[in-house]
């Protein structure tokens, strides 16, 4: 199209209709306003790492069932009758009919959902009110932060152990740290 000047104009009008994969403000980061940044912050991440989670749970629950509705072991794609163990990741999800099946796998998901939530916002809101406190995104704010939130995800599981709680701890620090090294790089 040539526009006023006798110049091309390159803009592409985008259709008016969105796609029914768009979500208002999702790359933009405008889904919420509760009028602090930080609230915001966490409410997004909150929301957006639930959904992936529960994207995650529903998906590794309709594999597991494929590969054991064909009779495979789902690790070497060998007949758990030759392989000698059977993986059962969701034991309590077959329920006696579909209705109590379902009643599971829902109530399973609302938990990973709940757990990547709170992992998200957790992490987001600590590292951006270490931010804020300290002056400085650094490897150090990472660290406390992916610390806290191991903390935070050890103590939504059905038995942490002290151990496990440590553990989840030097896990979340060292995971964030690595990562913010190496957001710099690539």
């Amino acid at each position: 199209m040539l526009g006023s000047g006798g110049s091309v104009n390159t803009h592409i009008e985008a259709s008016s209709k969105p796609s029914s994969f768009e979500f208002p403000g999702f790359d933009k980061g405008g889904m919420f306003d509760l009028g602090h940044p930080l609230l915001n912050r966490i409410a997004e991440s909150f929301v957006k790492a639930a959904g992936i989670g529960a994207i995650q749970a529903v998906s590794r629950e309709a594999y597991f069932t494929a590969t054991e509705a064909s009779g495979l072991d789902s690790t070497s794609g060998i007949p758990p009758e030759i392989s000698g163990h059977k993986k059962n990741r969701f034991p309590n999800l077959r329920g006696d009919n579909n209705r109590k099946s379902l009643e599971a796998m829902v109530k399973h998901t609302g938990k990973e959902s709940l757990q990547w939530g709170l992992a998200a916002g957790v992490y987001s809101g600590l590292t951006y009110g270490l931010k804020e406190a300290r002056g400085a995104h650094d490897w150090k704010n990472s660290a406390v932060a992916g610390a806290i939130t191991g903390v935070a995800l050890a103590l939504t599981s059905d038995s942490s152990s002290h151990e496990q709680i440590v553990q989840c701890a030097i896990t979340g620090a060292a995971i964030s740290t690595a990562a913010n090294l190496l957001s710099g790089i690539f």
